[in-house]
């Protein structure tokens, strides 16, 4: 029987070459990724500014109208 080694036993994985349209796809998900992560940073930017200016205003205090009495 043969001698097993790492060099007989696993076979290297031939990786088929990159066609244009894997290529594409890598390049546009990449893409969408990198928006996505500018959005998120925005959204969190947005939403820290509006929960400080909130913080800083006053609330407010409405007074309510006397209702009316009826006559009978």
């Amino acid at each position: 029987m043969a001698k097993l080694t790492k060099k007989n036993v696993f076979k290297a994985f031939d990786a088929k070459p990159e066609t244009p349209m894997d290529k594409t796809t890598r390049v546009v998900r990449k893409m969408v990724d990198e928006d996505a992560e500018e959005r998120q940073a925005k959204i969190t930017r947005l939403r820290n500014a509006r929960l400080e200016r909130e913080a800083n205003t006053p609330p407010k205090t409405t007074v309510k109208a006397m209702r009316k009495t009826r006559r009978s």
